[in-house]
């Protein structure tokens, strides 16, 4: 194969790298038969006019032609593209630039990476094309409903010493939130459960079993019926803070998704969650210099309540 892992086969286009797919050891029939077959967002007629226009590559940089046969193990290259996707509303900030690290402060609805409606409105298109920067990529992810900051790695050369200080958990992590204020609930106080998906796939879920998720929790301030909480998360699962504050019978104000689901319509921006990613601290794996990060986003408790 042509250097599988890394394969330069087509350039960054408007900020969007080339999606990879890997055709199954075992199949029949054509090359087109296959990408109509396994990625029918996009229909059978659409493949073959991106085929015919050299937009669908293999691993070896060869354009693969509709009627091609089915080729075993064999990586394709294809550019994702959007009919039609939402416009947001709203502009990331750049808190730093250099060689090997930008880091960026993202606003709420705004995807980190492409997926589902969003691809040129995310953080990492827009900030390659802002930046002129094909290789950039996230070192770690936040939800599209969470505001704040988010470290991209410029290099790939360099990218694993900072993705190591997630997976190492050598770097510290506080967000903000608003949410219920509750007298019988004490702070501060440490969070661990075990998360794991629950029957909507967009969704998790606490469940019994060895814990794997660990938030530090802390009470900044009140006014009336709702409060300003710091959260420390040492563990990483999806959607961790918004599962343990609403398992606390707290969950954050304007959440979509807990404690039940409640997702706005589309285009509807006036209810923000409100989770911030406010701080990230932590010693640069290069330099050895120590970093402290923070968002210029600020959380606001609702007024007249």
């Amino acid at each position: 194969m042509h250097n599988p892992r890394h394969p330069q086969v087509l350039p960054v286009r408007a900020g969007v790298s080339p999606s990879c797919v890997v055709l199954p050891t075992r199949g029949q029939g054509s090359m087109l038969d296959f990408l109509a077959q396994r990625l029918p967002m996009v229909a059978r007629e659409q493949w073959r006019q991106r085929m015919h226009a050299g937009d669908v590559v293999d691993e070896r940089g060869r354009c693969v032609a509709p009627e091609q046969p089915f080729e075993g193990g064999l990586r394709l290259y294809y550019y994702r593209s959007l009919s039609a996707e939402p416009v947001l509303p709203f502009a990331p900030t750049l808190l730093h630039q250099d060689p090997h690290l930008v880091v960026a402060d993202k606003p709420h609805f705004m995807p980190v990476t492409p997926s589902g409606r969003y691809l040129q409105h995310t953080l990492l298109v827009r900030l390659k094309r802002q930046l002129g920067l094909p290789q950039l990529s996230p070192v770690h992810r936040i939800d599209r409903d969470t505001a704040g900051l988010v470290l991209l790695s410029v290099q790939q050369c360099t990218r694993g010493a900072y993705q190591a200080l997630f997976r190492e958990r050598r770097i510290t992590k506080h967000y903000e939130a608003i949410a219920p204020w509750r007298a019988d609930v004490a702070f501060p106080r440490d969070h661990t459960s075990r998360i794991e998906p629950g029957p909507q796939f967009f969704r998790m879920q606490e469940v019994p079993g060895p814990p794997n998720s660990h938030t530090h929790m802390q009470l900044l301030a009140v006014a009336g019926d709702w409060a300003h909480y710091r959260l420390s998360p040492s563990t990483g699962k999806r959607h961790q803070l918004r599962v343990h504050m609403a398992a606390l019978g707290l969950p954050l104000r304007n959440d979509p998704f807990y404690p039940v689901v409640d997702d706005p319509p589309p285009g509807d921006y006036s209810r923000p969650l409100q989770l911030l990613a406010r701080s990230l601290e932590f010693v640069d794996p290069l330099s050895g210099e120590r970093r402290v990060f923070e968002s210029e986003r600020r959380l606001a408790m609702p007024p007249g309540e």
